[in-house]
Parts: C-alpha cells; sequence; structure tokens
C-alpha cells in the first residue's frame, strides 16, 4: 500500500471539500481571532446593548399552546400553529448555514417541508466553515439583519454572547415548545444550550467521536487465541490506550505491510481533539484554576503525547499527514481493523451509500462487519456539533425561533437525522431509541446505544472565548511533538501560546469564562 491510500480521481474534490470543512472546525482561527481581525474585542458588551425581552404574539401563542394541550402534544405541531397565526407573516426567513453537503437539507428537505406547512419561505444561505464565523459576526456589526437563523458550533457560544450577536431563547421556549420535547434531549446537549444561565441556541447536531472496529476480525477465534497468548488479555472493545496500542500492533504485524492496525487523523489541523480527549482522561486540565496559567505540561500532557508519538509507529507509513480521507478511504477498503475516533457519518457510511450526493464516498468493503465502542478510558469527545439560534438583528426573531423549534423537535428531527445525504447525527433520546433508526442495517442498534452511552460521559470541546484559538494551539503543539520536537519543548510552547490567548483577551475575564464552562457537565470528570 502507497504512503496514503488511493482516491478515486473523479471524487477527489468532493472528499477534499469535505475534509476541508470537517478540518477547519477545528483548525482555522475563530473567536477572539476573527474579532480581532474585524477591529473588536472578545469582552462582553454592556448590558444596555444586549436584546430586551422578545414582544411575543398573543395570537401565535394561544395557536401553539392549543396545539400543546393535545393528547399528541408535539412542539413541531406547534411551531406550525404558531407560524400560521402570526400577523404579520414574513414572507422569507434567512437562514445561513455551512456550505456543501449540510446546507442539502434545508435546501431539499427542511426548508421546501416548512414553506408548504406555512407559507413562509426559507432562504438558506450557504458559508464554507472557515467564513461561517466571520460572515455572522460582520453582519450583526453592520446591523444589517441579514441572516434571522444563525449557525454555530457550541464552542462559538462564548463569543456570540460577549458580542451580543446570539438572542435569548428562553421567553420563546417557555410559550412555545413543549417541556417533554426539551427533556427528550439528551443531557449533555439539554445542558449544552445553557450558557451562564441562559439559552441562546437550540442543539442540532451529535457530533460524538467513538471509536469502530473490524468486529469479523475481532470476533474471529485463530485471532483471539493468539492475541491473548501473546498480550494476556482478551481481544475486544479496548478499555485503555494500552489496550488499544496491543491490538494496533498485533494487526499491524499481522497485515504484514499491506494492513494496518488501526489509524486515527493526524494531519495538522486534524489532531487537536485527539490529544484534548486523552489529556482529560488522564486528569490534565487546561488551566490552573487559579492563576488561569497554561496547564498542558502536566504529567498527564506528557503521558497523553508520548503515547500519541509511540502510537504512530504501528499505524501506516505517514500518518502523521493522514487526515479525515485517508483514513475514512483505508477503512472503507478493509485495510484497517480499528479507526481510533471519528464522527457518526463512518457508522452509516459503512454499511454503503446509495444518495447520488454521496457518490464522493468510497464504496465499501466492511458491510455488516463493524463493531463501534466509546473511546479507550471511558469519556469520548463531543467534537463540534451545531445549535441554531436566532439573530438579535432579524426584523423576524418570533418566525425565525418557530422554524428552529420546528427543526429540531423530536418529530422532524429524527427523519433530519436519518436522511442519506446529510450530516446531523443523533441527539436526542427518541433518536437513539427510534426503532425505524434501529432497523436501518443489522447493528444500528449498537450504533445508536454506543453513540448515546458516549454522550452519556462525554468531553466537550472548550466553551469560552478564544476558543479555537485554544484548540488550534493544541493541534500546533502536536504537529511539532509529531515532527521530531522534545516533547517537554512543544508542551512549553503550547503553554506559552494559551497564555498569549488568554492574555490578549483578558485574563480576568477568561477566568468567569473559565469558571462557566467548568460548570458544563463534560468540561472534566473527577474520577
Amino acid at each position: 500500500m502507497e504512503a496514503k491510500p488511493s482516491i478515486d480521481p473523479k471524487h477527489r474534490d468532493a472528499l477534499e471539500q469535505f475534509a476541508r470543512a470537517r478540518a477547519s472546525r477545528r483548525q482555522v482561527l475563530h473567536g477572539a481571532a476573527a474579532l480581532a481581525a474585524l477591529g473588536i474585542s472578545g469582552r462582553a458588551r454592556p448590558a444596555a446593548a444586549r436584546s430586551a425581552a422578545p414582544s411575543l404574539t398573543p395570537a401565535a401563542i394561544s395557536a401553539a399552546q392549543r396545539a400543546l394541550r393535545r393528547q399528541t402534544a408535539d412542539s413541531a405541531q406547534a411551531a406550525v400553529d404558531a407560524a400560521n397565526a402570526l400577523d404579520p407573516k414574513p414572507a422569507e426567513l434567512n437562514l445561513v448555514w455551512e456550505d456543501g453537503l449540510q446546507l442539502q437539507d434545508p435546501t431539499l428537505f427542511s426548508g421546501p417541508m416548512w414553506e408548504e406547512l406555512t407559507g413562509i419561505r426559507i432562504n438558506p444561505i450557504g458559508k464554507p466553515f472557515p467564513e461561517l464565523f466571520a460572515a455572522q459576526v460582520a453582519e450583526h456589526l453592520g446591523q444589517t439583519g441579514a441572516y434571522d437563523v444563525i449557525t454555530y458550533p457550541p464552542s462559538w457560544t462564548a463569543d456570540f454572547v460577549a458580542q451580543g450577536l446570539a438572542e435569548p431563547l428562553d421567553a420563546y421556549i417557555e410559550q412555545y415548545m413543549a417541556p417533554e420535547d426539551l427533556e427528550d434531549y439528551h443531557p449533555l446537549y439539554k445542558e449544552l444550550m445553557n450558557y451562564a444561565g441562559q439559552r441562546y441556541g437550540l442543539f442540532d447536531d451529535g457530533d460524538m467521536i467513538i471509536l469502530y472496529y473490524r468486529r469479523d476480525l475481532f470476533d474471529d477465534p485463530a485471532n483471539q487465541e493468539a492475541f491473548e497468548a501473546e498480550y494476556g488479555h482478551a481481544l475486544a472493545a479496548p478499555k485503555d490506550w494500552t489496550e488499544y496500542d496491543n491490538i494496533q500492533a498485533f494487526f499491524t504485524e499481522q497485515g504484514g505491510g499491506n494492513s494496518w492496525g488501526g489509524a486515527s487523523q493526524r494531519a495538522p489541523g486534524q489532531v487537536y481533539g485527539w490529544f484534548s480527549e486523552e489529556f482529560r482522561n488522564r486528569g490534565g486540565r487546561f488551566f490552573d484554576d487559579e492563576t488561569l496559567d497554561a496547564a498542558l505540561d502536566s504529567q498527564a500532557g506528557i503521558d497523553t503525547l508520548t503515547r500519541m508519538i509511540e502510537s504512530n509507529k504501528t499505524m501506516p507509513p505517514g500518518i502523521e499527514t493522514w487526515g479525515f480521507v485517508e483514513v475514512l478511504t483505508a477503512w472503507m477498503a478493509g485495510q484497517i481493523a480499528m479507526v481510533g475516533g471519528t464522527w457518526p457519518p463512518y457508522g452509516r457510511w459503512s454499511e454503503g451509500t446509495t444518495a447520488e450526493q454521496l457518490n464522493w464516498v468510497p464504496e465499501t468493503t466492511v458491510a455488516g462487519k463493524v463493531g463501534y465502542s466509546v473511546m479507550p478510558m471511558g469519556h469520548s469527545l463531543h467534537n463540534a456539533g451545531f445549535h441554531l439560534g436566532v439573530s438579535v438583528d432579524s426584523q423576524n426573531k418570533e418566525a425565525a425561533y418557530l422554524f428552529i423549534q420546528w427543526m429540531t423537535s423530536p418529530s422532524i428531527s429524527l427523519q433530519r437525522v436519518m436522511l442519506p445525504y446529510a450530516l446531523r447525527d443523533p441527539y436526542r433520546i427518541s433518536h437513539y431509541e427510534s426503532e425505524d433508526y434501529r432497523s436501518r442495517w443489522e447493528y444500528a442498534g449498537d450504533y445508536l446505544d454506543t453513540l448515546r452511552a458516549a454522550a452519556d460521559t462525554a468531553l466537550l470541546d472548550i466553551v469560552m472565548p478564544g476558543s479555537s484559538e485554544y484548540h488550534t494551539a493544541i493541534d500546533q503543539m502536536v504537529t511539532a511533538a509529531q515532527a521530531g520536537g522534545d516533547i517537554a519543548e512543544t508542551l512549553a510552547s503550547g503553554n506559552a501560546a494559551f497564555n498569549e490567548i488568554t492574555d490578549r483577551i483578558g485574563r480576568e475575564s477568561q477566568k468567569e469564562a473559565y469558571e462557566n464552562f467548568k460548570a458544563l457537565p463534560g468540561a472534566y470528570y473527577e474520577e
């Protein structure tokens, strides 16, 4: 096998576009850096600049309440009825959305359905992910009202709230949403919507990182016997990184240079999450609680970075340049026994794809052979995801809120997370328990159970101003170590980068933001 898997030239562009979008969520500088580029700081605006309490339409509230009092109370129907009671009713809502495959949902499915139900046209405005933060901030600064519905990863919440960009949603939720539908969110995602005691978005994408492995290889009696004889423990989904590295080494040795025991994304821009997750599983904390000095060079940091570099040796040659595309291609070709963590689309794509929009996904050779597991050491990373919110500058706030309530409601969101061409992933209890979803392939129930179990004990991306800058600093630190840098020196450089970001944004305001982050379930775990 070549240093990188071969990719059908016909589909390379689509694969690379998808990979860039995924990578950019973790690599490009958003947060305080993007704000600085626009000539503003990451500090909060004065309270007077924030959105006032909304003035809601009595007729719309009454229509929603009637729908919610029915025996089959559904927030989707409540939103539709309320939207139809608005007077005046807007002709159109502008929705800013990630471009590419993500845009297919509001363009082909949810947008046309909403228009049919309410008469309100949805105008999806696609933006490449690297432009999504700056585009929304710039429109807000110009008070253009260009967007009614905004979309952003939870890690941007602190920046969006600090700049007064996102409309608080609690008043809308209280009047329009069925309480049981709020409770249907997985607890992790329900709490992730809360920032400093207020909700600014409705969660819409369960981007849980889980481990994928070849069930057929793990269940093979000859492999089981040989592995246990060599390593002294059963061949099974790895409980920790020692077991993972043993399994990876075992299958790599068996492969003789044609197949390998595992692969993880190690390319620059795509590697920070693997450090962030393992570091905290080992008890690491990003900052000193009192001083907010960076603490990446703790023993947890040393152990994590050392193991990652050592583990690369039993992955495919050149793994340091492998990103989403290369790992996916090798996995679908049956050339690796494990994927050491990635996003939920792997679970669906491994069983084969039929949608025209996915004709660029490599043909699968592993259908019916895939097992799923929470990541080693028990805490998987929730990496990216999306909130849907309402712009404070919208002239149609009530209609915008009703649309996002409808999109994220149990009945509509279930259809959306099962769309064959879209990328939203399960995030509601009803998604995990759906008999329809669980019947989609032989092991779909195991897949959904694993996503739910991973969310039960998940770790979160950093949620505070400058979050993506901190993530990028970690990424650059790991990349330097992979290039041969001394472990202690690269960790020290990561600390220096963290401290520079903190001081530039403002250490005192960041202390408060860090306390808000630590209050979220999944910031850290005390074992």
